[in-house]
């Protein structure tokens, strides 16, 4: 049965933004005026009866795989990495209530002094009552990525869907940035994904997404309205889904 994005719930979803966004033009940190925009976009879907969980990478101030791949302790590589997502969590709180939105950030890591410990049940409480809820200090374990960590956390809160904001616009048979001959899918199912070894997020959160049956869309964060447009029911980017979700 053919159906589309409009047919998915949007109510309760979690956002997953990569650290490198953040970063916008510069090689490192924080651009305050990428900030601003996705904070923006974050306020252009809010509303008091949806509830939007997000949680953000630190690869634009540490990546934990990189660095142990020339040396560093992967335990210890890991554990700074969580920490840039903690920074990057408070930077996007701190913009979001400018915009007069409600937030909190959660951590997995216990830092009680700029972040609640992730506590699931607190964490939908806070959903409940219209608070954005930002999921701070991965898994608080090593060895797992930011999206296996999203994918988790979206599971555990109830999200309807996994919404993963990319810089690019789906997902493609190569990397369109370096293929000029790439092609887009419109639609796959995890198995598709799974099968062709496509780079959408590693297998762990794949496995995750598949097993609960949460459908992930895969958009352009960059692309003005992107993330308006999906919750209006317009195409965005790539569903991946069990099977049954086509635009």
């Amino acid at each position: 049965m053919k159906s589309s994005v409009s047919d998915l719930k949007l109510e309760k979803v979690l956002i997953k933004i990569s650290g490198e966004f953040l970063a916008g033009n510069l090689d490192f940190g924080i651009n305050p005026s990428t900030l601003n925009t996705i904070s923006k976009d974050i306020s252009n879907i809010y509303h008091p009866n949806k509830q939007i969980s997000i949680v953000i990478g630190g690869g634009n101030f540490f990546r934990g795989v990189s660095i142990a791949s020339k040396g560093m302790d992967r335990v210890t590589a890991d554990y700074m990495g969580m920490m840039a997502t903690i920074m990057n969590s408070l930077a996007l709180q701190s913009e979001l209530e400018k915009l007069g939105l409600d937030s909190r950030v959660m951590s997995a890591l216990d830092i009680k002094k700029v972040a609640e410990p992730y506590i699931r049940r607190r964490a939908t409480r806070h959903l409940e009552k219209g608070r954005i809820v930002i999921l701070a200090g991965g898994t608080g374990n090593p060895y797992f990525t930011t999206d296996t960590t999203a994918a988790l956390r979206a599971i555990e809160v109830g999200a309807q869907v996994f919404l993963k904001a990319t810089k690019v616009d789906g997902v493609f048979t190569s990397d369109p940035n370096k293929d000029s001959e790439a092609e887009k899918f419109s639609d796959l199912t995890f198995k598709d994904v799974i099968d062709r070894e496509l780079k959408v997020m590693d297998l762990t959160a794949i496995t995750l997404c598949k097993e609960n049956n949460l459908p992930i869309v895969v958009f352009d964060i960059l692309k003005r309205k992107s993330l308006k447009n999906l919750f209006e029911g317009k195409k965005e980017g790539t569903i991946i889904s069990n099977g049954g979700l086509k635009w």
